[in-house]
């Protein structure tokens, strides 16, 4: 019997309802303990500012608290002392940074301030795990660079270590601050899309090369790390391919690097420069998008990008060279801080060296 309702398609398809919303709930129901956890630490902070804790009853308060919280909840984490600091700073990070601080809040004994901060706000920084609350209020010099990365978790589901990787290379600062065209060159919601999915400066800074590199070795590093250059870009890019071969007119062309953005619908075309920007490099990149325009582009992908980074640039020269240019192009810069000199050698020993130490 049981054999049967299992090859039956009404149960299987029912079944497998079931399940995802089984799946559905546990979701929901993590958010919810993770929100009820964020809004417990954050009336917990508001307490211990509020009373004026350390300056009434001692520096050692804190220890005091937790081990009154851990008598009565043993079977409950997150009353470490540690952590009661962690939620105390939760508090006065958001409350203190913003706009609505200094809201007066009556009491029977007196008038006291107490940092309000909006609900849409609040509900968006319950919204993520306490662990990323910890980092992000450790690292973020301002509410809005807080928030900034609240929001970005929020939408694109960052795990803690995503997180973290972004906000070491700096993201607030740098999204979005490629010089670029698009607002000429795209319908105004791509537009806007594709100037936040650029960066200024790129930070390559996880690749290993020697001083005096070439652009093939450049390019050799990032495709060799190609996971990391991936996070670096952003969420969204998917590679495509390194020296993508185009044939046309019966010549032969080749890309340094192909991506498609999922979000833009759109591939983008890398070029890359180890030097100084240099107007003339518009024209062939802006070949480049023309060609993938026309012999790789679908009818419903959009209008194809072009990214040049460089190892610097001046910005009033790359501004106007894009006033001419008529295809969506952007340009950026690169962080490249470790290199070995090119004398370099190996504390290693080679296999040589040690095949003569053997025979020695």
């Amino acid at each position: 019997m049981s054999k049967l309702i299992k090859t039956d398609n009404e149960y299987k398809e029912w079944i497998g309802e079931l399940k995802q919303r089984i799946r559905q709930s546990q979701i929901k129901a993590a958010v919810k303990v993770n929100t009820e956890l964020l809004r417990l630490y954050w009336s917990i902070g508001s307490d211990i500012v509020r009373l004026k804790a350390e300056a009434k009853w001692g520096t050692n308060i804190m220890s005091q608290i937790s081990l009154d919280l851990k008598e009565e909840f043993s079977n409950l984490g997150g009353f470490s002392e540690t952590n009661l600091r962690y939620i105390k700073r939760f508090y006065l990070f958001y409350g203190q940074n913003q706009p609505q601080v200094g809201a007066k809040i009556k009491s029977k004994k007196q008038e006291v301030i107490q940092p309000q901060v909006e609900a849409e706000i609040l509900e968006a920084i319950f919204s993520i795990p306490w662990g990323h609350q910890k980092h992000i209020i450790t690292k973020a010099k301002s509410t809005n660079e807080a928030l900034f990365y609240v929001q970005k978790t929020i939408k694109q589901g960052w795990s803690r270590n995503i997180l973290i990787n972004y906000m070491s290379a700096n993201l607030f600062e740098t999204e979005g601050k490629a010089i670029s065209n698009f607002k000429n060159t795209l319908p105004a919601l791509q537009s806007d899309l594709a100037q936040q999915t650029l960066k200024d400066p790129y930070n390559f800074d996880f690749l290993t090369l020697r001083d005096g590199y070439l652009e093939r070795e450049l390019e050799d590093a990032l495709t060799d790390n190609i996971t990391k250059f991936l996070i670096e870009l952003g969420n969204g890019f998917a590679y495509v391919g390194r020296q993508v071969r185009l044939e046309i007119g019966g010549d032969e062309f080749f890309i340094d690097l192909l991506f498609y953005h999922l979000k833009l619908r759109s591939y983008v075309v890398i070029e890359l420069k180890t030097g100084d920007f240099q107007p003339e490099y518009i024209g062939k990149l802006g070949f480049y998008v023309s060609a993938i325009n026309n012999e790789m582009k679908l009818p419903q992908d959009n209008p194809t990008i072009g990214l040049l980074i460089c190892k610097s640039k001046n910005n009033i020269v790359a501004r106007y060279t894009l006033d001419t240019a008529n295809l969506p192009i952007g340009i950026s810069e690169y962080d490249l801080n470790h290199l070995f000199p090119k004398d370099f050698k190996s504390t290693l020993p080679s296999i040589e060296e040690i095949e003569n130490e053997l025979k020695d």
